[in-house]
């Protein structure tokens, strides 16, 4: 609830000295299961076109790019990622093989609003403790560069996306119907999202999840996520 202003209106809450950051460093992020690096075509095509060759079509049923005929193909989205001044592109590295692709993007410091998205894992990652801890470090990042709000956005069908996002401590707010559209067909699109409020809470749920004492001698969790929030 808000308070009242002088003519009786009730307003939000204050900004207080909340000021608007600068573009988020686009640095080596580094966790105890993964490394994220920045994306670049050079070193990463090549692999990363690899890494995607041997996995089903289903990955790429949710996303508006791919699969991809060669690396070359890769390349040049990897490139115009880069080019993009609101999107910060990663590879994701376990034990020094790159694994996935994941970005930061719609970044828009003037209101501290950014997004995760563009979110690719090899089968080998899905479902790992480094998938988790990778979001973390995005996270991480981006509330320490002073962002008040990340968001996470699916197609509406994405059920596994919508899961994740709720596993990882998002709020859903909604879905925008007709929001887009690719691959010949229509995209609702099911909002996300988690503010620097909650990430007070959050940033300490992950780091008991990711703790050593969470994992049995064989890296099986003793606690879900949902069971320590």
């Amino acid at each position: 609830m808000g308070k009242l202003n002088e003519h009786g209106q009730e307003i939000s809450t204050e900004l207080g000295g909340w000021t608007p950051p600068k573009m988020p460093d686009h640095v080596g992020l580094t966790g105890c299961t993964v490394r994220l690096e920045p994306l670049e075509r050079t070193q990463h095509a090549i692999p990363l076109f690899h890494e995607f060759a041997s996995a089903p079509e289903s990955l790429w049923t949710y996303m508006a790019l791919g699969p991809f005929s060669d690396a070359a193909e890769l390349g040049e989205l990897i490139d115009a990622m880069n080019r993009n001044r609101d999107s910060l592109p990663y590879g994701i590295f376990v034990d020094g093989e790159i694994r996935g692709v994941l970005s930061y993007l719609r970044v828009q410091p003037d209101i501290g609003s950014i997004e995760i998205g563009w979110i690719v894992l090899s089968p080998s990652m899905q479902r790992s403790t480094a998938s988790t801890e990778t979001i973390f470090l995005l996270l991480r990042h981006a509330f320490e560069s002073g962002y008040r709000r990340v968001e996470w956005k699916c197609d509406a069908f994405n059920q596994k996306s919508r899961d994740a996002a709720l596993r990882l401590g998002f709020l859903y707010e909604g879905t925008f119907r007709n929001a887009t559209h690719y691959k010949g067909r229509n995209r609702d699109t099911a909002w996300f999202s988690m503010t620097d409020d909650d990430w007070v809470l959050q940033k300490l749920v992950f780091a008991k999840w990711l703790s050593m004492e969470n994992f049995d001698a064989d890296g099986t969790q003793r606690l879900r996520l949902a069971d320590i929030r």
